[in-house]
């Protein structure tokens, strides 16, 4: 292994131990961004699916 794939490795443990940690600590903001990611992205998915359902509507 070269330097640079070292020092990729530790950073990136470290960015992961971090993250854990971030996540631990605010864990109730986190499942409240979590349930607002699925509301929006199922806004999302309806809005694709009509539009789909009205260029398949069309043909």
């Amino acid at each position: 292994m070269d330097k640079t794939g070292v020092a990729s490795l530790i950073a990136g443990i470290i960015l992961l131990v971090l993250g854990a940690y971030g996540v631990w600590v605010f864990l109730p903001e986190v499942i409240l961004f979590l349930k607002g990611v699925i509301g929006i992205l199922a806004i999302l998915i309806g809005i694709f699916l009509v539009i789909f359902g009205v260029i398949l509507i069309k043909d």
